[in-house]
């Protein structure tokens, strides 16, 4: 990120507001990522991006193993293995 602030004014339509195209590339906001809204006590609008994942799952093939649990019995809530 550049270190001068970007000003910029964007229309609102309907629920939806634009993002100027410099904000985006500046912040590499792209298509699936989201923004999360926050409004401080002294009024201050904060945006975080929360840049989407892709990917993360590509090279798994999947749980291959013959065995059956029993789910309440042999894991915790957090599905850790219970010793």
């Amino acid at each position: 990120m550049s270190s001068e602030g970007v000003d910029a004014e964007s229309k609102v339509s309907g629920n939806q507001a634009n993002i100027p195209v410099h904000i985006r590339r500046e912040l590499d906001i792209d298509d699936g990522d989201r923004l999360r809204w926050r409004i401080e006590d002294d009024g201050t609008l904060r945006i975080r991006v929360v840049q989407r994942r892709s990917g993360t799952f590509d090279d798994f093939d999947g749980y291959g193993g013959e065995g059956e649990t029993d789910v309440t019995a042999d894991h915790d809530a957090w599905g850790v293995e219970i010793e």
